[in-house]
């Protein structure tokens, strides 16, 4: 497909919101559309992006990654968006940057593998290193849980990610019991769950993406599991334990840099501006979601320190870019953003904090 190379600027700042609106990922797609609308929200009553309007324009991320790929590259060729963001897994990401590469920014949400390199993708989620290793420090340090079975769906970030764990397991005298992966979206989550009762580990490390990890947590309680075996997931948020169930999540820790739980100023402010926005019946604030604000903020805090909305000047001005937001002080290193990751432990339907890693 040939780009279009010289357009009028639009007279508003359209950003495409990739996220799930079906699929294992679904489950918190419309938490991820409510909180992005309050963002656009926040921009516009301050004036805007470099004073041009901020709107929306909603991709199911969720669809098969072709053809996210073929709708947001149809939309930069007609000029109908200025820059990309959202939550959606690594598969959708892979397709997404050889259509955006050099043409729009890009800001990815989710937390994932790490190692993203490509030009013009600006990554704010977590990453093994500082969310996955430091939590199974602590897990091996207060529970004492060493011998580990790898429960993940079947592509790219629970495959790239249980390597960094074979790493890190290494590195901190930690025992692999067993790795299974399923279909991502309708796994035999019956077979992996005797796999996972044969391995005699003292926890389990869940690499599963939304309704998935909730069949999973379903299957693991209805065994008698979560009795006796530690679940760890870097991907768990309030819809999944809702949906899971507060008698399917006994021994359930998580960890991420955001929890609708935290008692922080920055945390407490956003939650209260988006219940006063969208009102108390509004899809459950999560860490999933919150990311989307937080994509939001990063390409705003770009073009802000560039004067531009252009890649070029993304690209120039990226290494040191930070600002504040519910996560606290997001930085720029290169591509990835650093942000504080703490780890908390599920108590029903919500979580509650223990540390910060």
């Amino acid at each position: 497909m040939t780009f279009a190379t010289a357009r009028a600027p639009r007279a508003d700042w359209r950003v495409a919101m990739v996220i799930p609106l079906q699929g294992p990922a679904g489950l918190f797609g419309p938490s991820c559309e409510a909180i992005a609308e309050l963002a656009a929200h926040e921009f516009n009553a301050a004036g805007g992006v470099l004073g041009r309007e901020v709107s929306l324009h909603v991709v199911d991320g969720g669809a098969p990654p072709p053809a996210v790929a073929a709708e947001v590259a149809a939309l930069a060729e007609a000029g109908e968006v200025d820059a990309v963001t959202g939550w959606h897994i690594s598969s959708v990401r892979h397709a997404l940057a050889p259509v955006l590469a050099g043409r729009l920014p890009y800001a990815y949400t989710s937390l994932y593998e790490g190692g993203e390199r490509r030009p013009g993708i600006f990554c704010t989620g977590e990453t093994p290193r500082l969310q996955i290793a430091p939590a199974l420090r602590w897990l091996r340090d207060n529970l004492g849980a060493r011998r580990w079975f790898i429960a993940g769906d079947d592509y790219v970030w629970p495959h790239a990610s249980t390597s960094a764990v074979r790493r890190f397991a290494g590195e901190l005298g930690l025992s692999i019991a067993g790795e299974a992966f399923v279909g991502l979206g309708g796994g035999d989550m019956a077979g992996l769950i005797r796999r996972v009762e044969a391995s005699r580990a003292d926890g389990v490390l869940m690499l599963l993406v939304g309704q998935d990890a909730v069949e999973f947590n379903r299957a693991f309680a209805a065994r008698g599991l979560h009795e006796r075996l530690v679940r760890f997931s870097p991907l768990m948020e309030e819809n999944m334990l809702l949906a899971s169930g507060s008698t399917a999540t006994r021994n359930l820790f998580v960890a991420a840099a955001y929890f609708r739980s935290m008692v922080n100023a920055d945390a407490m402010d956003l939650l209260g501006r988006y219940v006063g926005l969208h009102g108390p019946a509004a899809p459950p604030l999560n860490n999933a979601a919150e990311s989307c604000y937080e994509g939001l903020q990063a390409l705003a805090s770009l073009a802000g320190r560039a004067g531009s909305a252009r890649l070029p000047d993304f690209n120039a001005v990226l290494d040191g870019v930070a600002y504040h937001g519910p996560r606290g002080t997001v930085e720029f290193h290169g591509q990835q953003a650093r942000q504080r990751v703490h780890l908390a432990v599920a108590d029903g339907c919500d979580f509650d904090i223990i540390t910060r890693l």
